[in-house]
């Protein structure tokens, strides 16, 4: 199935190339005020006096031009500055971040890892009823294969395209359940041994947030606030599609909020431009106030453990490119993008650095959209005028 129709939670876009494949999208309740650059509306709605222009102000305005969507929010960060640019939303309003989703997946894991309650190379049949392990290689598959995108598993799970295709338009996800997971599973052949190559695959993340939350004994959005969002301080993030987000559209009509009961830990993440925000900074500088398994987790994530086609790595969900700065040397991006039936999504940052980019809008990736790729040339211009460590 082609990029352009394939119905899938965030499948990730390239923004270093010119075409790229598709992402994901969806949708909420009306766009709130505009804050420019810098600013942040306050919970009455008023907009406080915008600060000082700042060299972030312009690369935030090229992104949020990029957008195809009415709202768009953009932050970026560098050397523990941060600038924040709202239109048609203000700095607290939702936006879907379809596979930016797998990234905090990634982290969950990475703190169960960090607490003890987990290994990387624990294999996911110790995890699974025995009728459920995929056939072939399936009982080699460990817990990091699958955040790593490397288990073999397909981009999506048998039987979910033909249960897309009546809500094929608003939520192609909706009828694919926790149940129809393990079922799928056990109709899954891997031909080859997990680790040997790169196959994205929602599937394989989805099934990840699975299985973690069933190791805590409670639903994913649940165990994800308990364990990262909320340590974090990420107050407006959430799994709960009926809370307030801004409206989604796709090709310019709008779209009911997403849902994806099945495969949560792959696309079913909302956050606000503020907590983008507060998530570059703690990827960047992992806070004390977070815990020591939180601030290891935060590392780890961004340790290489595959190469993907075209040399880029991959770590725990997140993506790295090698780029060359200004002064000559070497920095390292790491990104991820996103989508659903009526949002586009886009976060990275560079450790080295200390940059950070965050991007959302309420319409859905199309294949001539340069949204993403917008944000991630600004964000690896940004982090190429700073001198390498």
């Amino acid at each position: 199935m082609s990029s352009a129709t394939a119905p899938r939670p965030g499948p990730e876009r390239d923004p270093g190339s010119e075409t790229g494949t598709d992402v994901e999208t969806a949708p909420g309740t009306g766009a709130g005020p505009e804050t420019e650059a810098g600013t942040e509306s306050s919970a009455d709605g008023t907009t406080p006096t915008a600060q000082p222009e700042s060299a972030l102000s312009l690369p935030l305005e090229t992104v949020a031009a990029a957008a195809p969507g009415p709202a768009v929010a953009v932050v970026a960060v560098r050397a523990g500055e941060s600038r924040l640019l709202c239109r048609g939303a203000s700095a607290a309003t939702r936006f879907e971040l379809g596979s930016v989703t797998k990234t905090f997946t990634a982290l969950l894991l990475a703190e169960a890892v960090a607490r003890g309650e987990a290994g990387h190379d624990d294999p996911i049949a110790d995890r699974l009823p025995a009728a459920a392990v995929p056939e072939g290689y399936g009982d080699r598959i460990t817990l990091a294969h699958l955040a790593s995108h490397t288990a073999g598993l397909p981009v999506l799970p048998p039987g979910l395209l033909l249960r897309a295709v009546p809500r094929f338009y608003t939520n192609p996800y909706e009828d694919f359940t926790p149940e129809h997971l393990l079922h799928a599973l056990s109709q899954t052949r891997v031909r080859r041994p997990p680790g040997e190559r790169v196959r994205y695959s929602n599937f394989g993340v989805g099934l990840l947030g699975r299985l973690l939350s069933d190791a805590a004994g409670a639903p994913y959005g649940e165990v994800l606030a308990t364990r990262v969002l909320t340590p974090l301080g990420l107050t407006d993030s959430t799994c709960d599609p009926g809370l307030p987000q801004a409206t989604g559209h796709w090709h310019g009509r709008p779209r009911p909020p997403w849902r994806i009961p099945g495969l949560p830990g792959a696309g079913a993440l909302r956050s606000s431009a503020r907590d983008l925000r507060r998530y570059l900074e703690v990827l960047l500088s992992p806070p004390p106030e977070a815990g020591e398994a939180l601030r290891t987790a935060l590392h780890d994530v961004t340790r290489p453990r595959a190469t993907a086609p075209g040399g880029d790595r991959m770590c725990l969900a997140w993506k790295a490119r090698t780029h060359t700065a200004r002064d000559g040397g070497a920095f390292e991006l790491l990104f991820h993008s996103g989508g659903t039936r009526g949002f586009t999504s886009f976060a990275g940052f560079c450790p080295t650095a200390r940059t950070g980019l965050a991007a959302v809008t309420n319409s859905s990736p199309t294949l001539r959209g340069t949204f993403i790729r917008t944000a991630y040339r600004t964000l690896r211009d940004l982090s190429a005028e700073a001198p390498t460590r």
